[in-house]
């Protein structure tokens, strides 16, 4: 399957996505903040590249408790919303601009992350305790609330992974959130988050990442 760039995030300009962290940041209501972030290499699920001095964690949200700042259950869904933390602790920045991040199955197939376009035409076929009736003769049609797309693209607006660098011993973190719908009743075990092309200050491309989710998943037991 295809990868998921932050090159390009969501069709989004660097310029936009500065001017929307900007405006965005204390706009957030205190419903709306996840967690402070810490470094990476304090999370179970992290893979720590000490030459490099590189650590990237995984940190799933697999409960309504832990996704409560999230305007949508994306997990009624079938989406994971999965926080993507990134700790750089060598002496020089490094770069994500060409950066493919991918959730990779038991099975090895590998899934790109969600666009919001692909939240809402999930949601846009709602069941029968969602969404408006509305009685046109003998038909029903089912409707969603605009207001759900709304909070769809608020949500991946403050909350999803868009920091293209991560400067000298800084940590940035974001949500990408996964389609692991069919998967089973258990998606994460033996499954990873894999990233590649990640690039030095040189543009010299780092050994890929991968983060095994059994490392979160025993951790919590």
């Amino acid at each position: 399957m295809g990868s998921h760039r932050l090159s390009v995030p969501h069709r989004r300009t660097l310029v936009c996505l500065a001017l929307a962290a900007c405006a965005a940041a204390p706009a957030i209501a205190a419903d709306h903040a996840p967690p402070p972030a810490k470094s990476a290499t304090s999370y179970p699920a992290v893979d720590y590249h000490r030459n490099e001095q590189i650590a990237i964690a995984a940190v799933p949200c697999l409960s309504r408790d832990q996704c409560r700042f999230f305007r949508v259950d994306y997990l009624r869904y079938g989406f994971i919303p999965i926080r993507l933390i990134v700790t750089n602790l060598s002496d020089r920045p490094i770069s994500l601009s060409d950066a493919r991040i991918l959730f990779e199955d038991a099975a090895k197939d590998r899934i790109q992350a969600a666009e919001p376009e692909d939240v809402e035409r999930r949601i846009g076929y709602p069941g029968p305790n969602q969404g408006h009736t509305i009685p046109v003769g003998p038909i029903r049609l089912h409707t969603h609330s605009k207001n759900q797309a709304g909070k769809v693209e608020s949500d991946f607006n403050e909350f999803e992974y868009a920091a293209l660098a991560v400067e000298p011993h800084t940590t940035r973190a974001g949500y990408l959130f996964y389609d692991v719908n069919g998967l089973g009743p258990n998606p994460l075990h033996g499954a990873s988050l894999v990233l590649r092309e990640l690039r030095n200050a040189d543009g010299r491309q780092l050994f890929f990442f991968q983060i095994p989710f059994d490392k979160f998943l025993n951790a919590q037991q």
